[in-house]
């Protein structure tokens, strides 16, 4: 088989994986496109070494090696991911990107106050702490 094939069909994966990553809102899915694109890179490296065994006459399987290690990884971060997102969607109720940006930066999409809620209410408590401070000392 020549090396164009597993190239081009790598490729594809990569680039759909990376679709998948940029375009998609659901955590689950976006980890889901990230295993496409290590997929596509085990590919190239199980491709590459085969076409250079060819040509050398030692053969040390390095990328048969590395991909290997890839799986590894990918197993390790699957997991982890999946777990953050499961705890991530019981406290919060969804796995939406997006929204837990939002959140995460301690802001309402739909309110437009750069301070927040409630920014008033807490600067008058901090000033009458440190005025009790101040007294005390």
């Amino acid at each position: 088989m020549h090396l164009a094939y597993p190239a081009v069909l790598s490729a594809l994966l990569f680039c759909t994986g990376l679709y998948g990553v940029l375009a998609r809102r659901n955590a689950i899915l976006v980890l889901m496109s990230v295993e496409l694109m290590l997929n596509a890179v085990n590919l190239n490296l199980v491709a590459f070494d085969v076409w250079l065994s060819k040509t050398a006459e030692e053969t040390l399987h390095s990328g048969q090696a590395l991909t290997l290690f890839t799986i590894a990884i990918a197993a390790a971060e699957i997991g982890i991911g999946l777990a953050i997102v499961l705890a991530v969607h019981r406290n919060r109720g969804t796995a939406d990107i997006d929204r837990l940006r939002d959140t995460a930066e301690g802001h309402d999409p739909d309110d437009h106050d750069p301070d927040g809620p409630g920014h008033d209410a807490l600067t008058a408590e901090q000033s009458d702490e440190a005025q009790k401070a101040e007294a005390t000392a």
